[in-house]
Parts: C-alpha cells; structure tokens; sequence
C-alpha cells in the first residue's frame, strides 16, 4: 500500500497561537517606541513651560511688556522650594516611567526572541536535524508558488530505508536511530545548501530541489550512494544500510500534491521486488 506524502498535519493547531503571539508582542514594542516619545514631548513641554516661569520672575519688564510684578520677598524662598520640588518629582515620574518602559521593552524582546527560537525549533526534526512534515507544509507551497511565478524547473526526490523495521526490531531502537541520524547527515553532505532537505516521518526522507531538471538530480543520488557504501564499508555493523528513491519533476500549474504522489508512487515501484541484506 502506497504511503501518502499529502497528510494533514495534527501540529497544526499550536503554531498559529504563537504567531499571533509574535505578531502581538512585534505591535507592543512599536507601541512603546510612541510611549518614549510621549514622554520625551511632555518633558520638553514641562521644562519650556518652568523656563518661561523662572524667566518671568527674573526678566518681568521682558516678560510683561514693561510691567513690574511685585512679589513679597517673604514668599520667594517658598516660590523657590515649590518650585524645585515640582521639577524634582517630575524627574522622578519621568525616571520611573522610562524604567518601567526599559523593563518592559527588555520582557518583551525576550519572549519575541523565545519564540521565534521555539518557532524555529518547532520545524526541525530532533533526530536528523533535519526540517519537518510541519515544514514541509510550510515550505514547499512557497516553493511551488516561486516556480510558477518565475517559470523554473522544480525537482522532487523521495527516499525510504530498505529494511527499516527489521533493523530497528532485530537490533532495538538505538541501531535505528543510528541509521536515521547517519542517514540525515549524508542528506545534508551530497545536497546542496538551497534544497530542502524534510524527514517527512519515520524512515521516509524528501528532498526539494529548486532550479533542477529531474536528469540533474542523478548527481547528488551518485554522490549519495557512494556515501552509503562507504558507511557501510567502514562501521563493521551486522547489517548494511540501504534505501530506494523516487524521482519526479513538478510541472508549472499543477498542483503540488500531484508531483508528490507521483514521486511516492516512483519510490514503491522501485522497492517492491527489494529485498534487505542483512
């Protein structure tokens, strides 16, 4: 039985929260870069204001076009206190609310920071270090979506270990694991930096490759085949790694979950009369 690359995705319920998150957190800085300004406004209007008293007090025939304002030299001292006193609390208001802003800036730059590592982490497999099904359908739409807007070639590459089950049933879970995470680092090795390489679940690996005709993808595979050769010449391990692949081009138009399972179906025309070597 076939097994289908296009599955709805069940991680799909969380990441929206934490984009919307994101985006909250994105429109609380922007909001408090206004928070500074107000308060640097209302700074400047406070200290023009107290320069226009202390100036009218000292210059009065400036100040009130040739009138003399009299003040009993009893009140002055207390003039003076009252008025150092008002600018001493509005430095501390103006302090205390920019510290409170800093913290706040400071909070929230942490938690956009968290989450964008989290959002980040959330598209990779653990294992393999390679991207996941959840990237996948986030990824590939935007590829295809490219490809049909500038007309270019898009190459899909579907692989399957051969013998996976029996290899992690026969030597435990450890041994499986081990093929996987070799597996995934050759991936990362014979492709090159531009395709997206997905380990869509269990032993099955994708790769996308961008401006690739489907002839050109039999360089990596060789590449790729020498490698697991190699590794199995080397490890000295009771059985061989070994795996089938499909190969299938998308076609400007379509849609993409065609090319997907036509390249799945490739792949299991190619296994069916496999047979693992232990």
């Amino acid at each position: 039985m076939q097994k289908n690359f296009v599955q709805k995705n069940e991680e799909q319920a969380a990441p929206p929260s934490m984009l919307a998150r994101t985006e909250q957190i994105q429109r609380e800085i922007q909001n408090l870069s206004g928070r500074d300004l107000q308060l640097w406004s209302i700074g400047a209007l406070v200290m023009l204001v107290l320069a226009a008293g202390l100036s009218a007090l000292i210059f009065p025939h400036v100040m009130w076009a040739q009138r003399v304002v009299r003040i009993e030299s009893a009140y002055l001292p207390q003039l003076f206190f009252g008025l150092i006193s008002l600018v001493l609390l509005f430095n501390i208001y103006l302090i205390g609310q920019k510290l409170t802003l800093n913290q706040t800036r400071r909070a929230l730059i942490s938690e956009l920071v968290l989450n964008e590592r989290l959002e980040s982490l959330s598209l990779i497999d653990p294992l393999t270090q390679l991207l996941n099904r959840r990237a996948l359908n986030e990824m590939i739409p935007r590829e295809v979506a490219r490809a049909n807007r500038m007309g270019g070639h898009l190459t899909f590459l579907t692989m399957d270990i051969n013998g996976f089950r029996e290899i992690n049933s026969k030597y435990g879970a450890f041994e499986g694991n081990l093929i996987l995470t070799e597996f995934g680092k050759m991936l990362k090795t014979v492709f090159r930096g531009g395709d997206m390489i997905f380990r869509h679940g269990g032993d099955e690996f994708l790769v996308v490759m961008p401006d690739t005709q489907e002839e050109e993808a039999d360089a990596p595979m060789q590449r790729l085949l020498r490698s697991v050769e190699h590794w199995n010449l080397n490890n000295g391990k009771r059985y061989e790694m070994a795996f089938s692949w499909g190969i299938a081009p998308y076609i400007t138009g379509s849609d993409f979950s065609d090319v997907l399972r036509a390249v799945d179906r490739r792949l299991y025309q190619k296994k069916h009369n496999l047979v693992p070597v232990f």
